[in-house]
């Protein structure tokens, strides 16, 4: 069975609320349109307006109607017709939702789900194309995570849903229309704090997350053909990192490369860097590498754009220089 991602993520949603009456989707045009991308196609249909809920333009009060449904006991899922505005509710989600827990002493859980869009969908501009994947990763309370794979979206999705903790559910909007071929979507529960071996590999562990993953595994293909056998780590976990699945391949490969939307100060590849040198440093034959956007708002015209983001030849000339 082949499906989109964005089905993929509809189907999720489905078949949690169908198993448990406490689980509920809130957002803007999440019920009468279906969803700004059409992710919550036909829940409004079948589990009617106490359910999937349409909301005014206030992520900040929406946001914390779903953090106060948590502590009562319920599961919301709360979309985000993209990250960029959940800027607007980052207390509800930063000193609400992640810490609540802790300081009550466990005896109040926050299981909800903050999910939509995030990084660059291309020619938006600067305030909609920013990967917040590191603020989010950064927060102790929270679990992040951003699949790939259709099938990753839904495994990944239902985990969170059931949760007992407040999951971050980064996607990207340039994979929602994306089909993958010979993946079994089933009715299975993905872990929310494991890696996955995308390509096995000895000359190079290269480390991605969501539409990275895609420029790892074309620039993978273009150095086997150099006679570089690169291995492919999906992330899939921002927070808790699957450190063991990283250690393991840099001791087999010595040599490391983190590809991701996002800005390189305080991101997501500093952070791998720092695990590997950290736990694996005697078995380093080259520095770590990371390949990020450009530190500058993004540019809207595309040229500047292309030339801001990360791409499958910078990942190829950066993976030629350390294997030379």
């Amino acid at each position: 069975m082949t499906t989109t991602v964005r089905a993929a993520l509809g189907y999720a949603m489905a078949e949690e609320m169908r198993k448990d009456k406490d689980v509920f989707l809130m957002g803007e045009e999440v019920a009468l349109y279906n969803g700004a991308y059409k992710v919550s196609k036909g829940l409004y249909e079948e589990f009617g307006d106490k359910r999937v809920i349409d909301t005014p333009i206030t992520e900040h009060a929406f946001t914390g109607i779903g953090v106060g449904a948590a502590f009562s006991g319920l599961r919301p899922i709360i979309e985000f017709m993209t990250f960029n505005f959940a800027m607007q509710a980052i207390d509800h989600i930063v000193n609400s939702a992640a810490k609540t827990c802790y300081m009550s002493g466990s005896q109040i859980f926050c299981p909800i789900v903050f999910r939509g869009p995030n990084s660059v969908p291309r020619k938006v501009a600067a305030q909609h194309s920013q990967c917040f994947a590191s603020w989010y990763a950064h927060i102790p309370g929270l679990k992040v995570v951003s699949p790939y794979t259709a099938r990753e979206a839904k495994g990944l999705l239902k985990s969170a849903i059931i949760d007992n903790n407040p999951v971050v559910f980064l996607e990207h909007e340039m994979l929602y229309g994306r089909t993958f071929e010979n993946e079994d979507i089933k009715n299975e529960y993905i872990p929310l704090d494991k890696a996955i071996i995308m390509k096995e590999g000895n000359d190079i562990t290269i480390t991605a997350f969501s539409i990275s993953v895609d420029y790892a595994l074309q620039a993978a293909e273009i150095l086997a053909k150099d006679g570089i056998n690169a291995e492919v780590i999906n992330l899939v976990s921002l927070r808790p990192i699957d450190k063991e699945t990283i250690i393991n391949s840099v001791k087999k490969t010595g040599k490391i490369i983190n590809i991701e939307e996002g800005w390189g100060e305080c991101g997501i590849g500093a952070e791998i860097v720092a695990i590997v040198l950290e736990d694996a440093f005697d078995y380093l034959d080259a520095e770590p590498v990371r390949i990020y956007s450009k530190s500058v708002p993004m540019p809207y015209a595309t040229k500047l754009e292309n030339t801001a983001l990360p791409s499958i030849s910078n990942i190829v000339s950066a993976v030629h220089k350390l294997c030379r």
